[in-house]
């Protein structure tokens, strides 16, 4: 059965995360993702991480459902062939510096000349204007900027720090690939494609900005507030490793102090309401630190479980695919990859009752269905193998 977005064909020249990432969702949704790259290097992320055979792990997991072809754009005729595929295209997805596109003749305008109806998609790191529009731009300088490294300071030291996971460039392609399905359903609608622009810093902001910018909402406030003093780490030590808990409301709050044996407590003035404990967070992290320390993490978790508060053990990332509820959701899913062998991944997250997502192909070699994919749009085997005569293809 097909998913959701079968039908539609996506062209993407984007490369490292926050462009193929987005893709890959929309192909994991039945979208026929064609990923375009320079022929010998391809996705500088082919290149980044250990490869088993000539496929790296961050290349195979977040450029599955998609085919790959290696155009030379700056031969006139590979950007004519890019030309063509975009011409039957409904959505096209890049990621260069303002202005690149543009500069190799594949921008939003020279495009639409071709195909009216396209959805046009340019991701950049700043926006395309202001002093930091032309900056080259990687994760760690999207945390820096968006406020996310000031929120992870350590409370000891006052030094920010990094998210070790690149969230600005997830959370950018997550906003991708909402946006693209929702000017595709907004084209079906009125018929007409749209220039879709957005960047890492507004896709960060935005993800930040509920609770990360609380002290920054209302302008009438005079005492800028703290993220990082009211931040809860919220991990404890136990007698043979950590766990996570915590309590937002009374009730929770009840269910820690009596499951820990200190209904004292509740008596505390400190902690009578939400307000006050987060007033005084540091006062109450310690205490339930130090309680924490006197058992095993298995007798908390079943303790805390049994008086209806948050608890979860701290997994190592080696225990992650036989945790009982990872393993009884069939959330990780093994399969044999071509040329890398044996690889587990993540399924597709989201469920569709009526038109699956599944991961139908893996993460493709590059170029490897470049005649395939030409074909489609006319090129006869001959037109091909010219192509790859003169560099314009591979």
């Amino acid at each position: 059965m097909p998913g959701p977005l079968h039908g539609f064909r996506i062209i993407d020249v984007s490369q490292m995360i926050s462009g193929p990432l987005a893709t890959m969702w929309l192909g994991d949704q039945g979208a026929d993702v064609v990923k375009v790259e320079p022929p010998g290097s391809g996705d500088i992320v082919r290149s980044l991480g250990a490869p088993r055979g000539d496929m790296t792990p961050t290349f195979a997991t977040s450029n599955r459902n998609k085919r790959s072809v290696a155009l030379n754009l700056k031969h006139p005729e590979g950007l004519q062939a890019l030309e063509r595929l975009a011409e039957g295209a409904d959505a096209f997805v890049q990621n260069f510096r303002p202005g690149k596109a543009d500069e190799l003749g594949i921008g939003e305008a020279r495009l639409r000349e071709l195909n009216p109806a396209l959805v046009y998609v340019s991701i950049t790191g700043f926006g395309e204007s202001g002093p930091y529009a032309n900056k080259r731009v990687y994760d760690p300088v999207i945390q820096a900027i968006s406020g996310l490294a000031d929120i992870q300071t350590d409370r000891d030291s006052g030094r920010p720090r990094m998210v070790r996971v690149i969230i600005p460039d997830k959370v950018t392609a997550l906003t991708a690939a909402q946006a693209i399905t929702a000017a595709l359903l907004a084209r079906e609608r009125n018929g007409k494609g749209q220039h879709v622009r957005l960047s890492m810093l507004e896709a960060t902001v935005s993800l930040l900005w509920p609770e990360g910018m609380a002290g920054q909402t209302f302008l009438s406030d005079r005492q800028r507030l703290s993220r990082p003093s009211l931040a809860q780490d919220l991990i404890f030590e136990t007698l043979d490793g950590y766990i996570t808990t915590g309590a937002v409301s009374d009730a929770e709050w009840e269910g820690l102090a009596l499951a820990t044996e200190h209904p004292e407590w509740l008596e505390d003035e400190r902690f009578r309401t939400p307000a006050s404990r987060v007033a005084h967070v540091g006062a109450r992290l310690a205490l339930m630190a130090e309680a924490l320390r006197e058992r095993s993490s298995s007798e908390w978790l079943a303790r805390l479980d049994a008086r209806e508060v948050p608890c979860a053990p701290v997994l190592r990332r080696e225990e992650l695919a036989d945790f009982p509820q990872i393993r009884d959701n069939h959330m990780l899913v093994e399969d044999a990859h071509p040329v890398a062998g044996r690889m587990r991944q993540p399924r597709p997250a989201t469920r569709f009752e009526g038109t699956p997502a599944s991961i139908r192909r893996p993460a493709p070699g590059l170029g490897e269905h470049t005649d395939e994919v030409l074909a489609e749009v006319g090129y006869s085997a001959a037109q091909i193998a010219a192509l790859r005569s003169t560099g314009a293809a591979a």
